[in-house]
């Protein structure tokens, strides 16, 4: 008991405020930084699949045709290798 009487008197905390509102400019400026982050993230995951996208497409034209990517390297090698 004899400790709560040196205590200090409870002070009145500060009200927290409601952050201002943002200007036009600034509200355009995290709209542009968030579609900057959206557009880098889907980049990351669309051009991998495109590559693997057309590396499928090439693989199954030439299989439509009679013919495979190895194929294809091996007769650039050989005409590489013949000039």
């Amino acid at each position: 008991m004899t400790s709560e009487l040196n205590e200090a008197p409870i002070e009145a905390t500060r009200i927290i405020e409601p952050p201002p509102k943002l200007s036009w400019r600034e509200k355009r400026e995290r709209r542009r930084r968030r579609r900057v982050w959206f557009e880098e993230i889907l980049g990351w995951v669309l051009v991998p699949a495109i590559i693997v996208g057309c590396y499928w497409f090439l693989k199954a034209g030439l299989a439509a045709m009679g013919s495979s990517p190895e194929a294809l390297m091996e007769g650039f090698k050989t005409l590489t290798d013949a000039l």
